[in-house]
């Protein structure tokens, strides 16, 4: 992928965070104000401190977990679509209130099944590292095409998972999302793998973000953008895994 059309691209990612055009204008931005590799990678663990702090209370408060899913959705949706240079301030509340969440259905996940949140948080860790690898390696490359079919499958997913939201509240969702059955299991790992497909979208893009010198704010959006995936994809093992057990 060129980089002269690195900042088009941003677009084209399946995740929803990476959706809005940024203005490939950077010349006049200072060298000491523009987005970093290491700056990105530094609030990313920010992010993941704050991320596994509120899954500590969640942990203890489930009745929590709730409220903390609804605000961590706001202000997901603020970040995206409203001002994502406010990303500084907006990504660490967004993170610390999506472990609140996280922390309440993995107590809930793991008291029915023992040990599954450390197997879920392993699968995570471990796709997500062998990944890095694989894009770092180049040995998996993100073309126009890779990226087509990862947005295509990740929209798709969207809307379904929508689709039998508003088919639950009357009282008929669709049922193969939830079973544990051989076809449930099918798109769960489905889902997985689309999701961890996602991150070597987001590690592109946070690469050419780099490159390109967009503003500093950025660092902020970028491991913003990636800790959104990284929850989706705990998020969709722990649904497998809960699958997987409950055929047992």
């Amino acid at each position: 992928m060129s980089k002269h059309s690195a900042l088009n691209t941003f677009g084209r990612s399946g995740n929803p965070a990476f959706s809005r055009n940024f203005s490939n204008t950077t010349e006049s931005i200072p060298l000491a104000e523009r987005m970093t590799l290491d700056g990105a990678v530094n609030k990313t663990s920010i992010l993941l401190a704050l991320c596994f702090g509120g899954a500590f209370i969640g942990w203890n408060m489930p009745q929590l977990m709730i409220p903390g899913f609804i605000i961590g959705l706001v202000l997901a949706l603020v970040t995206i679509f409203r001002n994502p240079s406010k990303s500084g301030t907006t990504a660490p509340l967004y993170a610390l209130a999506q472990g609140v969440g996280l922390g309440g259905i993995s107590m809930l996940a793991n008291s029915q099944f023992p040990g599954i949140v450390v197997q879920a948080l392993g699968l995570t860790f471990g796709i997500t590292a062998s990944l890095l690898f694989l894009y770092k390696s180049g040995l998996v490359k993100p073309t126009e095409n890779f990226r087509l079919m990862i947005f295509s499958a990740t929209g798709g997913i969207a809307i379904l998972y929508i689709v039998s939201f508003v088919m639950s509240l009357f009282g008929s969702p669709i049922g193969f999302i939830h079973s544990n059955g051989l076809f449930g299991i099918g798109f769960s790992l489905f889902v997985v793998a689309i999701a961890a497909l996602n991150l070597v979208l987001d590690f592109d893009f946070i690469e050419e973000g780099a490159e390109q010198g967009l503003p500093k704010y950025m660092e902020w959006y970028g491991a913003f953008s990636l800790m959104v995936t990284l929850i989706w994809l705990y998020l969709e093992i722990l649904r497998l895994l809960i699958k997987l057990n409950s055929r047992r």
